[in-house]
């Protein structure tokens, strides 16, 4: 089923509510999910717990930072007034850098992020969290492929059935446009993506929720004066 109109319009805040959620969801569930799994992980193998759990919390972050990276590189492609645009843009197909591997590399990330940031959350927290944004991720995507179908037709056809939706081919699926990737403006979007993974490094070095969260806020606020600048 397709996103409505107010959906994709409000995509954003959807996503920040996704998140909400499931930080919410500790209330009916208080054990954190990485720290359930680290406990069954160190059980099985004998291994210290409180490492096990480091180390997830390690993987957590690779996995925020490597959205940042994933949607950093995707924006770059993008004119900044597309990526968080209330419309769909359909002029234009984009089928360079990560689209060559990927059709939906922004969601991708998306995905990423809902895996990493699951690891903060309680069990419940993290099966909501994730089974939310795939099939929310999914929504828009199909109502994005059917509007630019629509709008491109065969070119737009060709591309889909060379490059795969959600899971990133290996090998680049089309060839190089030539397009030069704008690495500022990739960088400037994506600005809250980058805060996410600057608090989840001030975490692994402390292991304070609390740590976490004035790192999270520090860094999203200065993600906001920069984006507010940037647009003057």
């Amino acid at each position: 089923m397709r996103a409505t109109n107010w959906e994709f319009t409000n995509r954003a805040m959807i996503f920040g509510l996704i998140f909400g959620a499931g930080f919410l969801l500790y209330t009916v569930d208080h054990q954190n999910s990485a720290s359930v799994l680290a406990d069954h992980v160190a059980a099985l193998g004998g291994w210290d717990a409180t490492r096990v759990a480091r180390a997830i919390f390690v993987a957590a972050t690779a996995l925020v930072a490597l959205c940042a990276l994933a949607r950093t590189w995707a924006s770059a492609y993008l004119r900044e007034d597309v990526v968080y645009a209330a419309d769909l843009k359909t002029a234009a197909l984009v089928a360079d850098g990560p689209y060559r591997h990927v059709r939906n590399p922004l969601y991708f990330g998306n995905v990423l992020l809902a895996i990493g940031v699951g690891a903060m959350t309680s069990r419940l927290g993290f099966v909501v969290v994730l089974a939310a944004m795939v099939v929310f991720c999914y929504r828009l995507i199909f109502r994005e492929e059917a509007e630019l179908l629509a709008a491109q037709g065969e070119r737009y056809e060709a591309y889909r059935r060379a490059v795969p939706r959600l899971v990133p081919s290996i090998v680049a699926r089309v060839p190089s446009a030539g397009t030069a990737a704008r690495w500022g403006a990739g960088f400037r979007v994506e600005a809250w993506c980058w805060s996410f993974a600057i608090a989840y490094v001030v975490f692994d070095a402390t292991l304070s929720l609390r740590a976490y969260f004035v790192a999270m806020g520090i860094a999203l606020a200065a993600a906001w004066l920069v984006g507010r600048l940037a647009g003057k």
